[in-house]
């Protein structure tokens, strides 16, 4: 295993897309199985049997490559929304577990190994907006966006249960962020306030004064976390945020709102988001522009979403015209999939997967296509 090298802390310590660079050889056939259609062609993904049984299908292993991404088609869709999916998350250990927030003011939480929808909770007096999982996969996060009340709750899904309210910001909340394995988060707003909180408190533990729209995002180790605006990544430590960015990075000349910041899953990489349709791409510890990637801009009140294959080696993005990107980090552009929408749709990698789903007016679930591959093994976990 190849040494880490260290952090310069401030102290030691129906389908709506259709492919256009490898097109189908022919139409896409769906069956209707509880608002679940299941590609024909892709069915090792879930269950066979009606979806009775719940077995496990068999698990298939292979390198994620151009030619597996260009492979990917959506193998099964969840519709029954009555509007947008304005938020996505993945809970990050256990990772068959999705969660969406939806314009209809529905949190809905799936299994998307079983390939179902687990429970469906309408926030009908505080709206919804943004929404993530804590280290429970039970309980989940989430903003308000009800114009009136910009507090953030904190949700049970087992019993619908309030657990607890967040307030402290005066505008629109535009990016919650976890730290992963402490009780720990952020919260920034278009008040240009980025918030810390505890889980266990109500009100918040510190605070950061910025000069414009933010957005924000932890490190795996949550050692870490990373604010951008205006251009500019600032690196700061969690333990001593209070004396400023101990790092601070430039995206180049594009100083436009940034929507989205991630960490790739080993560290060592940053994308950054932007409303221009940009997707910057940086070396975490220099600060050095990897690649920069362009999709087309967003226009409206929308967000441009990003995400990390579990490798690190491909993205996946939205696009202003309604998309869906695939990036090889490396080498560019590997896949586009058009779209009869025309709103930017969230994106999302499945952690550990060979999976990533966007959300628009419905929830798609893309998978490798093993017709459309030379080669490829199939590995039963059971007997391993």
């Amino acid at each position: 295993m190849l040494p880490q090298p260290s952090r310069r802390l401030a102290s030691p310590s129906p389908p709506l897309f259709q492919p256009l660079l490898t097109p189908p050889q022919h139409r896409c056939s769906f069956s209707l199985v509880e608002e679940r259609f299941i590609h024909p062609g892709l069915d090792w993904l879930v269950p066979s049997a009606g979806f009775a049984a719940m077995t496990s299908p068999p698990r298939v292993s292979m390198e994620i490559t151009d030619e597996v991404v260009k492979s990917m088609n959506i193998g099964l869709v969840f519709q029954g929304y009555n509007g947008r999916i304005c938020s996505m998350d993945f809970h990050s250990k256990a990772t068959n577990y999705l969660v969406t927030a939806s314009d209809d003011e529905s949190i809905r939480l799936y299994d998307t190994q079983d390939a179902v929808c687990l429970n469906t909770i309408n926030s009908k007096k505080y709206g919804v907006e943004l929404v993530c999982f804590t280290d429970n996969p039970s309980i989940v996060l989430y903003s308000s966006n009800n114009g009136w009340d910009d507090s953030l709750c904190l949700l049970s899904m087992n019993d619908n249960r309030f657990i607890r309210y967040y307030k402290g910001h005066v505008d629109r909340v535009v990016c919650i962020a976890l730290c992963s394995g402490k009780e720990n988060f952020l919260s920034c707003s278009l008040d240009r306030t980025i918030l810390l909180w505890d889980h266990r408190a109500e009100k918040s533990q510190g605070s950061l004064h910025v000069q414009r729209r933010p957005t924000v995002s932890y490190d795996d180790q949550g050692m870490v976390f990373v604010v951008a605006y205006g251009g500019r990544i600032r690196m700061f430590d969690t333990r001593k945020f209070g004396k400023g960015p101990f790092e601070t990075f430039s995206v180049g000349t594009d100083d436009s709102e940034p929507h989205v910041i991630k960490f790739s899953s080993d560290g060592r990489q940053i994308l950054l988001t932007t409303k221009v349709g940009r997707v910057h791409v940086l070396d975490s510890f220099e600060g050095n522009s990897i690649a920069t990637f362009h999709a087309k801009p967003i226009l409206s009140n929308s967000t441009l979403e990003a995400s990390f294959c579990p490798e690190g080696n491909h993205i996946i993005s939205g696009s202003g015209d309604g998309s869906v990107y695939a990036w090889n980090v490396e080498s560019g552009k590997v896949a586009c999939w058009e779209s009869t929408d025309t709103k930017p749709p969230r994106v999302r990698w499945s952690p550990g997967s060979l999976m990533f789903v966007t959300g628009t007016t419905e929830l798609s679930c893309w998978v490798p296509d093993l017709s459309k591959l030379e080669s490829f093994t199939i590995t039963d976990t059971d007997t391993e």
